[in-house]
C-alpha cells in the first residue's frame, strides 16, 4: 500500500502489433492520466506508449508482478475522442489496437518541443575593416530577412566563418527562432467569392447545421464546376466565426490536388492550411502533427491518413470527391477514408460534409434514407454550361492501324486547336504500352516473382511493374528465345497516345500528365500552371488530370478508351466507369467557352455510357441500385475478404482449407472461396482469397474477429482482413 493512497495501475497501449494495453504500476510522485504519453519497460527494452486508462489496484491484482512506469513525456495528451476512435477502428477493421495507434503516432519527433535555430539580422554596428566578402554579407542581411549562418554564407558566396565573425562584433544580431513555427490563423471574416442562388441556398443549409452543433452528416451533390468548394468554404467560415478554436479537416483523394486547393484556402482565409500527406517532408509532418495536437492548427488539408491526426477540438470534417476509390487504403491497415471520416465525426460530435459530382451509391442511399442531409447543386457556377457529351463507335470509326485516335476525334481536336483552345486526351493507363511481348516467340515480359505484365515506359527506356515497383532496362533481345529487337509494346498508354498526338499535330505542344511525369507537388503545380496559362495545347493524362482542375481554355476532352473500366467482375465497375467519365468530361468548358467530350468506345450502348450521354444519372443509378439490392451487395448487404499469402503454395492451400473449416456457422452469412485471385503471385508469395457476403444487419467485423480467433496461422503465412473490400485482385 502506497503512503499516498491505494496503488494505481495504468493500462498502456503501445504503437505496435499488440492486441490490448498492458498494466503498469504508477510510481509514487508520478501523475498520469488517460491520453498521456509515457515511457515503460517492454521486455528487455524501454518503449513509448499511451495511457489508455488508470485505476486503483484491486484484490485481483494482489501478487501480480507489475512493472512500474518509468516517465511521463511532456507532450499534449491524446483526447478521449481520439482514443475512442482508435478503439472503434480496431474493432471495425479487425486490427490490433496497437496497430491503429501506430497510425496516430506517425511522427514521434513531434512529441518534443520544436527545435530552434539561430538566425541573424543586420545590427547598427559596422565592421572596423570592410572587405568584399563582408560587404556581400551585409547586402544580403540588409534585405530584412532573418537567415541562418549557413543561408547567409551560401547567398553571399562566403564561408560561415565570415558570418560568425560579423556576429561576434555585433554587426549581425543573433536570435533564436522555432524551426516549426505555428501556422497562421485563418480569418473567417474575409470576403469570399460571390455565391449564386443555388450556392447560397446550399451554404444556408450548412450554416444551420453548424449552428445546431453535434454530429451530423451532409452530402453536397453538385455537378462538375458547380462551386462545391466555395460552398464548404462558407461552412468553414461560419464554424470559425462561432468557435475560433475549432479545428477542421479537409480530405482530398489525390496529393496532386493539394497545391491548387492550398492556394484557394489561402486566398479565401488569408492563411494556408497545415498540410498532411505522404509527400510532405519529415519536418513538415512533424510540424503539422505537433500543431494539430496542441490545437493551434485550425485547418488541415490532407490525404486519407490525416484521419489519424490527434485533433483535440475537431468540429468539421470534409471529404472532397468522396466517391474516389483512392480513399480506400490497401496497404497496411485496410480502410476506406470516407467511412472512417463519418465514424470519427460521430465520435467527435462533429459535422461531416461529403462532396462529389458523382456521389457513391452508398452515400446516395444514406442521403435518400435520411441519414445524410442531401444538398443539390444541379448547375455550373457563373455562365459556364455542362459539356456536350457524345460517343464515337470504334466499330464504325476505327483508328488507322497502329493508332489509337479515331478520325472523328482527330477532326474535333484539329477544330479546337484552330480556335486557340486546349484539348485533354484521357486514358487511365500509365506508360507507353501495358504489355511487352516477343513477336518471334510470343513471350510476355512479366515482373519476377509477380504474376503481372511489365509496362513499357518509353521516356525512360524501362519496363516497370506498377504493383511492386520493380524496374528494369528494356532488353535488346528476348530473354526466352534470344531474338534481337523482337520485343514490342502492345496496347496504348498515355506516352503512346502523346506520341501519336505529336505526329498528328507537330506544331502544337503536347504534354503527359501522370504520376510518372509529375512525381511531386512542385512538378504538378508547375504543369498545372502551364496548362492554365495556355502554354500546353494537348494534355494527355491519367486520372490525375481528371480531378478538380480548372483549365479555362480547355474545351475538348477525348476519352481514348471509355470501356477500360468495364472489364472484369468488379461489382462497382459500371459505377466507377460512370464516375470517371463524368469527372474527365467535366474538365471541358469550365469558363466562357462551351465544352465538348467525345468518348471512344466499342460499347456505346452500355448503360454507364448511355447515362452519361443522356445526362440521365438517376436512371443509371436506379439500375445499379436494383442490381445491388437483388444480389445483396453493398449498400444493401455487407462484404468482407480474407487475403492469404505465403511462399509455399501447398502449405498455403492447406492453411486456406483449415481456415474454411473453422468458419462460424451464422445465419445470413455466405462464404466464397478459398480461390486463386487474378493477381495470384506478388513478390514471390502465392495468394488466396475468401469473399464473405452478409446481410445488412450482420456485424461483419464481429463475425470476422470470431473467425480469426479460431485459427492459428503458420508463421510463413500472412492473413489480412478487408472490411468492405473495393479491390478484388
Amino acid at each position: 500500500m502506497s503512503l499516498f493512497g491505494p496503488r494505481q495501475l495504468a493500462a498502456i497501449l503501445f504503437p505496435m502489433p499488440l492486441p490490448e494495453p498492458f498494466d503498469y504500476e504508477v510510481p509514487d510522485g508520478l501523475d498520469v492520466a488517460p491520453g498521456d504519453h509515457v515511457i515503460a519497460p517492454l521486455g528487455k527494452r524501454e518503449a513509448q506508449g499511451v495511457v489508455w486508462s488508470v485505476r486503483d489496484a484491486g484484490p485481483a491484482d494482489e501478487g501480480r508482478k507489475i512493472k512500474p512506469l518509468l516517465a511521463r513525456l511532456d507532450a499534449p495528451a491524446l483526447s478521449e475522442a481520439v482514443r475512442r476512435f482508435v478503439d472503434w477502428t480496431a474493432h471495425y477493421l479487425v486490427e490490433p489496437q496497437g496497430v491503429v495507434l501506430r497510425s496516430v503516432l506517425r511522427s514521434p519527433a513531434a512529441l518534443k518541443p520544436s527545435p530552434e535555430e539561430t538566425v541573424y539580422t543586420l545590427g547598427e554596428a559596422r565592421p572596423t575593416r570592410m572587405t568584399p566578402a563582408r560587404q556581400r554579407v551585409l547586402d544580403i542581411a540588409g534585405e530584412g530577412r532573418a537567415l541562418s549562418a549557413a543561408e547567409l554564407a551560401r547567398e553571399a558566396g562566403v564561408s560561415v566563418s565570415v558570418v560568425k565573425g560579423l556576429a561576434d562584433t555585433d554587426v549581425l544580431i543573433s536570435q533564436q527562432v522555432l524551426l516549426d513555427p505555428p501556422y497562421a490563423i485563418p480569418d473567417p471574416y474575409r470576403e469570399g467569392l460571390a455565391l449564386n442562388d443555388l450556392q447560397e441556398r446550399a451554404a444556408v443549409i450548412l450554416r444551420r447545421l453548424i449552428a445546431a452543433g453535434g454530429f451530423q452528416a451532409a452530402l453536397i451533390d453538385g455537378v462538375t464546376g458547380s462551386g462545391k468548394t466555395e460552398v464548404y468554404f462558407e461552412a468553414i467560415a461560419e464554424l470559425l466565426r462561432r468557435d475560433p478554436e475549432a479545428q477542421i479537416l479537409v480530405l482530398l483523394p489525390e496529393i496532386a490536388l493539394t497545391q491548387a486547393i492550398m492556394a484557394r484556402f489561402e486566398a479565401r482565409f488569408g492563411a494556408a492550411p497545415a498540410p498532411w500527406h505522404s509527400a510532405s517532408p519529415p519536418h513538415e509532418r512533424r510540424r503539422t502533427w505537433r500543431e494539430v495536437a496542441c490545437g493551434r492548427a485550425r485547418i488541415v488539408v490532407g490525404a486519407r491518413s490525416a484521419l489519424f491526426l490527434p485533433f483535440c477540438n475537431l468540429k468539421l470534417l470534409i471529404v472532397d470527391e468522396e466517391h474516389d476509390p483512392t480513399y480506400k487504403q490497401s496497404d497496411g491497415i485496410t480502410y476506406h477514408g470516407r467511412d472512417l471520416a463519418v465514424a470519427r465525426a460521430k465520435l467527435e460530435g462533429a459535422l461531416v460534409i461529403l462532396a462529389s459530382a458523382t456521389p457513391s451509391l452508398e452515400s446516395l442511399v444514406n442521403a435518400e434514407n435520411g441519414r445524410y442531409v442531401h444538398i443539390h447543386l444541379p448547375a455550373r457556377a457563373g455562365t459556364a454550361l455542362l459539356p456536350d457529351i457524345s460517343t464515337i463507335d470504334l466499330r464504325e470509326h476505327p483508328p488507322e492501324k497502329g493508332h489509337w485516335l479515331s478520325p472523328p476525334l482527330l477532326k474535333a481536336m484539329a477544330h479546337a486547336l484552330e480556335q486557340g483552345e486546349q484539348v485533354l486526351l484521357y486514358l487511365n493507363r500509365r506508360g507507353f504500352a501495358p504489355l511487352v511481348l516477343c513477336k518471334a516467340c510470343g513471350h510476355k515480359m512479366k515482373s519476377p516473382e509477380t504474376d503481372r505484365w511489365l509496362v513499357e515506359h518509353r521516356y525512360t527506356g524501362r519496363l516497370v511493374c506498377h504493383v511492386t515497383g520493380f524496374s528494369m532496362a528494356k532488353p535488346k533481345a528476348c530473354p526466352e528465345c534470344g531474338a534481337e529487337d523482337s520485343l514490342i509494346g502492345v496496347g496504348p498508354g498515355v506516352e503512346r497516345v502523346a506520341e501519336e498526338a505529336r505526329q498528328c499535330f507537330p506544331d502544337h505542344v503536347v504534354e503527359v500528365f501522370s504520376s510518372d511525369t509529375a512525381r511531386n507537388g512542385e512538378a504538378v503545380a508547375e504543369l498545372v500552371a502551364r496548362m492554365e496559362r495556355g502554354e500546353i495545347d494537348i494534355l494527355v493524362g491519367t486520372q490525375i488530370a481528371a480531378k478538380g482542375h480548372n483549365f479555362p481554355k480547355l474545351t475538348l476532352v477525348g476519352v481514348v478508351d471509355a470501356d477500360l473500366g468495364l472489364a472484369g467482375g468488379d461489382l462497382r465497375a459500371g459505377e466507377r466507369t460512370y464516375q470517371t467519365l463524368v469527372q474527365a468530361a467535366g474538365r471541358a468548358g469550365r469558363a466562357d467557352k462551351p465544352g465538348r467530350a467525345l468518348l471512344q468506345t466499342h460499347e456505346p450502348g452500355h448503360e454507364a455510357i448511355q447515362a452519361l450521354v443522356r445526362g440521365d444519372r438517376d436512371a443509371f443509378l436506379e439500375a445499379e441500385r436494383m442490381a445491388r439490392d437483388m444480389l445483396g451487395m453493398p449498400p444493401y448487404g455487407r462484404l468482407a475478404a480474407i487475403i492469404l499469402s505465403g511462399p509455399d503454395p501447398v502449405l498455403l492451400d492447406q492453411t486456406a482449407q483449415e481456415i474454411a473449416r473453422a468458419a462460424p456457422l451464422t445465419e445470413g452469412v455466405e462464404i466464397f472461396g478459398p480461390a486463386e485471385p487474378p493477381l495470384a503471385v506478388v513478390r514471390g508469395r502465392y495468394r488466396r482469397r475468401f469473399l464473405i457476403q452478409a446481410e445488412r444487419n450482420v456485424d461483419v467485423s464481429a463475425y470476422m474477429r470470431a473467425w480469426a480467433a479460431r485459427v492459428k496461422i503458420p508463421s510463413s503465412i500472412r492473413m489480412g482482413i478487408d472490411i468492405e473490400p473495393y479491390n478484388f485482385l
